[in-house]
């Protein structure tokens, strides 16, 4: 993928690298892709963008709430995604998201923060098959469907740090 395509608006797909979902997906044993498409999905059962994952009732895909991935498109709709998978935590899903570290936006102040576990990552990943690294930091977010307020402080406010298999430190976030 050329460079200027990471510094444009011309895509708001980033592929997951896979060794980095590879290294969660141990963690989690992910059930569902609620976002991808037909070449670039990480599970055997996922969402593409003719059946709308945001559309979709995740909860009920499977005899029991999944274990959800998800790498939403990163475009104006990334806000809705992420209210999506907050909810259907709440609903019993476990979704764990790969998202741009925008600590300044609505979605994040009204879905993130306080409701589901933080992992900034240390370094900026390599999206697909790109040789560059994305013009943005990365931050991984996990809503476990018994997370609440104190549940949430007292696990991230944890210096545990974990790394991925390149050595990206993924460290809990803690509010200070």
């Amino acid at each position: 993928m050329p460079l200027d395509v990471h510094f444009s608006s011309k895509t708001v797909e980033w592929e997951t690298p896979q060794y980095f979902f590879d290294d969660l997906n141990k963690e989690f044993k992910f059930e569902l892709d609620v976002a991808a498409s037909t070449s670039n999905h990480k599970c055997d059962r996922y969402c593409t963008i003719d059946n709308d994952g945001l559309l979709v009732d995740w909860h009920r895909l499977g005899e029991t709430p999944p274990t959800c991935w998800m790498n939403p498109p990163y475009g104006r709709q990334i806000g809705k995604w992420v209210e999506k998978g907050y909810l259907e935590s709440q609903l019993g899903c476990v979704v764990v998201c790969l998202l741009p570290a925008r600590t300044d936006t609505a979605w994040f102040h009204d879905y993130i923060l306080d409701k589901a576990e933080i992992r900034f990552i240390r370094r900026r990943l390599k999206f697909g098959n790109s040789a560059n690294a994305a013009p943005f930091p990365s931050m991984v977010c996990v809503y476990r469907s018994n997370m609440n307020a104190g549940l949430q402080h007292c696990m991230c406010g944890s210096r545990k740090a974990t790394t991925d298999a390149r050595g990206n430190s993924l460290h809990p976030h803690a509010r200070l």
